[in-house]
Formats: structure tokens, sequence, C-alpha cells
């Protein structure tokens, strides 16, 4: 018997709107585009030098389609809790297929944001276990100001 696990936690900032898609088969998707920094220090120069990856997340639940529908805005910060996901595609002028890697979030997984909406302040959570507690502490952690989004370099 084999195990493995599929797992992807993320801090990152989303470099868009959410944009969600309605599907042949009656269904939405919600895809995203999120950005994590990192830096270090350059052995040939010894200055130091910031780095961005940019991840693609998408999902396929409703109730969280709708919540991001209505919070995920460019510039926020987000932690996103999921699994890698890489599916084939081709256009269809071109023989050769496609690939995109990207994190699906499922069941059991979600988006929290970890920043205050610019607006009626209230903590924005989309992770139904996240008990009011947790709310509370996560609230108490957050930045008392958000970030201002013309200062974010996406």
């Amino acid at each position: 018997m084999s195990f493995g696990l599929n797992r992807v936690e993320l801090i990152g900032r989303l470099g868009a709107d959410v944009t969600v898609n309605h599907l042949s088969s009656g269904g939405r998707v919600a895809n995203m585009s999120i950005a994590t920094d990192e830096s270090y220090i350059s052995k040939q120069t010894g200055e130091r030098v910031d780095k961005t990856e940019w991840h693609r997340v998408v999902t396929f639940q409703d109730g969280l389609v709708n919540m991001l529908q209505k919070h995920a805005r460019k510039g926020r910060l987000v932690y996103i809790d999921g699994k890698l996901q890489t599916r084939q595609w081709s256009k269809p002028d071109e023989d050769s297929p496609r690939y995109s890697t990207e994190i699906l979030l499922v069941p059991g997984g979600g988006v929290k944001f970890l920043d205050k909406p610019n607006g009626n302040g209230a903590l924005a959570v989309a992770d139904p276990s996240m008990a009011a507690g947790d709310a509370a502490m996560q609230d108490a952690g957050a930045p008392s100001q958000p970030a201002d989004v013309d200062d974010i370099p996406f």
C-alpha cells in the first residue's frame, strides 16, 4: 500500500481580484493569483535580492466561490490551504499538450484573510472549522492597518 501527502500552505497577497467563471456543467470556478515574497543576500554582490513567486489557486466549492467573490480583492493578505494539481490542456490549433500546475482548494482546506478589508473593519474568514475564539486570536494578530494596495508592486 502506498501513502502520499499532497498539501500546500501559502501566505501571500492577491495579485488581482478573484475571477469567477461559469462552467458548462452549471457550476462555477474561482481563480486567484497569489504572490509570495522572499529575500536573500547575493553571494556575488553581497546585496539583498527580493524574489516574488506567483501561484495559481482554483476552487470549485460553491460556498467558497461566493465568499471569494465578496472579499477577495487585489492586495489582500491571505493564507491558503490546498493541494497541488497538474492538469493537461491543449489549444485547438496546437499538436502538443500544455500543462498547468495550480493549488486546488478542496473540502478540508480553505482561505483565511489575514488582514482587515477596507471599509467595515470585520475580519473575513473562509474556514468553517475555525471557531469564534480562533477568529478573535487571529484578529488580535492582524495588522492594525491594511496594506495600501497602491504600494504593492503588482
